[in-house]
Order: structure tokens, then C-alpha cells, then sequence
């Protein structure tokens, strides 16, 4: 498909993650990535390729992935967004489909990455209405103590302690833009991380790590303590995927060209 007879739409999509082996295409696995190409290659008959902002790993919820596809002109944004919602699968949604220049990236243009992590404290969130969607401590946590440790992550750090794996090519250091715990009201706690990048799960080893804190098995030094790399201390074990959603993607304003970003969404509306 060559670029006289093609324009780049982006594409906003949620999904469950609880269906799916990951974001990333694979072979042999149902992935978020596999099932946009399949369907895609449907519509536009021929092969289809989508460049997504970045991986997500297996279990882990998305409701600001953004991706990128090269559509034949005879697609607007909102009858591709209309079509890829009535044939994927009902845990894919399209939220939004907007044109954007040929140079737009969703993987290297993008500034910052969001995701938040939520707790359950309260017994209610053990039900299957919730427990898909978080990961239900329902213990007792020194938010405080939390707190203060996520404060340490702001600024940059090495962050190859809560890295299940290195990137060789792009090294280990990310620029934490903001960290906090705040309330996820009436049912526990959710840890909102914005950054430039993050390693391969790294949200999930420093939730598991923050909560151990919380639960006075920990001093809150050993967060400092592991981002100087101190050979003493390990991280804890990473927090269960299913509390995890990438929330939003941001690039810069030119970046969109003439439709513009598309409108923000409140935190609120995550299930």
C-alpha cells in the first residue's frame, strides 16, 4: 500500500487484557495486536501491519493504547472505527479514530506513557465485578509511607532493579514525570505513574514493592536504596497483572496535525 493511495489514521483502543497474551503480536497466542491486524486485513483486503505506542504485557488492561494504521483512501476515521467495532472482539474497543500525518510515530513520538494501578482494601473487591480489574490486598497499608516512597521515584533514576528484563539498546534509565497514591473511592487505593518509558514490568514490580512498604514489611528507604542500585537489596515480587491499565499516551500538540488530539478521558471512567 503505498502512500498516494493511503492515509495514516490513529487509532484509541481499550481492551481487557485479561483475554489476551499481551499487546504484541505472537504466533502462536491470541494477542491485541493479532486481533487489529486479522481484522483489519479483513477490511482493507491484504495484509495489514499496526504500529501500537508500545507493548503490554499478558493480563494487563488498556484505555489510551494508541496505534497507527496506513488505511486505503476510501476509509474515513469514523467508518473504520465503525467497522473495527462491529468485528472485533468484545473485549477490543475502538474509542476514537482520527487522521494524522504520515510522520506520526505512536512508539518514538510519543513524550510521556500514564498508567495507573489500583488496590482493593475493601472486602468487595474479592467479587468478580472487581477482582478482574484490580489486585484485592484488602490489607491494612501505610498510605503515608507509600506516599513518601513514591515520592522518591520523581526525577530520573535507573530503574534496572524492577525490570524483569534489560533494554540493551536503549538503556535503563526513565524520567518519572509523577508518581502518587491517591484514593480509588469507597474500595482502596490507586497509584497513579507518568513517564517517558518504562522496562518490561516495571509498574508491577515497583506497585509490589511500594505495597510491601505499605505493609511495614519494609522501610521506606529501600525504595532510594534500590533506584541507587544497592546490591543489598532486591525488589519484591511484582503486583498481579490485573490491576494495571495503560491509561494515556501523550505526544506533542503539532503532532497531531489539523484534527488534533483527541479529547482526554477522566480516570473515573476505568471500571
Amino acid at each position: 500500500m503505498s502512500t498516494l493511495e493511503s492515509h495514516r489514521i490513529c487509532l484509541t483502543l481499550h481492551y481487557d487484557g485479561a483475554a489476551f497474551f499481551g499487546w504484541q503480536l505472537q504466533p502462536t497466542e491470541r494477542t491485541v495486536q493479532g486481533e487489529l491486524e486479522r481484522v483489519l486485513g479483513r477490511l482493507f483486503a491484504a495484509p495489514v501491519r499496526v504500529v501500537g505506542s508500545g507493548r503490554t504485557d499478558r493480563g494487563v488492561h488498556a484505555s489510551g493504547q494508541v496505534a497507527a494504521v496506513d488505511a486505503p483512501g476510501k476509509w474515513t476515521p469514523a467508518a473504520l472505527a465503525r467497522a473495527l467495532n462491529a468485528l472485533l472482539p468484545p473485549e477490543i474497543w475502538v474509542a476514537d479514530a482520527r487522521p494524522v500525518p504520515a510522520a506520526f510515530h505512536p512508539r518514538y513520538g510519543a513524550t510521556s506513557r500514564s498508567y495507573v494501578y489500583r488496590v482493593g482494601l475493601a472486602e468487595v473487591t474479592r467479587s468478580p465485578f472487581h477482582a478482574r480489574w484490580c489486585w484485592p490486598a484488602c490489607a491494612e497499608l501505610d498510605t503515608e509511607a507509600m506516599g513518601a516512597a513514591a515520592g522518591d521515584l520523581l526525577g530520573e533514576h535507573s530503574f534496572v532493579a524492577f525490570a524483569k528484563a534489560g533494554q540493551e539498546e536503549r538503556g535503563d534509565r526513565c524520567e518519572v514525570q509523577a508518581a502518587r497514591w491517591v484514593e480509588w473511592p469507597g474500595l482502596g487505593l490507586q497509584f497513579e505513574i507518568s513517564a517517558n518509558r518504562f522496562l518490561h514490568h516495571m509498574v508491577r514490580y515497583l506497585v509490589g514493592t511500594l505495597v510491601e512498604i505499605g505493609r511495614g514489611r519494609r522501610p521506606v528507604g529501600d525504595m532510594r536504596g534500590l533506584l541507587h542500585r544497592e546490591t543489598r537489596l532486591g525488589t519484591s515480587p511484582p503486583a498481579p497483572a490485573e490491576g494495571l491499565f495503560l491509561y494515556e499516551v501523550t505526544y506533542p500538540r503539532e503532532a497531531w496535525g489539523e484534527a488534533g488530539p483527541p479529547p482526554r478521558r477522566s480516570i473515573e471512567h476505568l471500571p
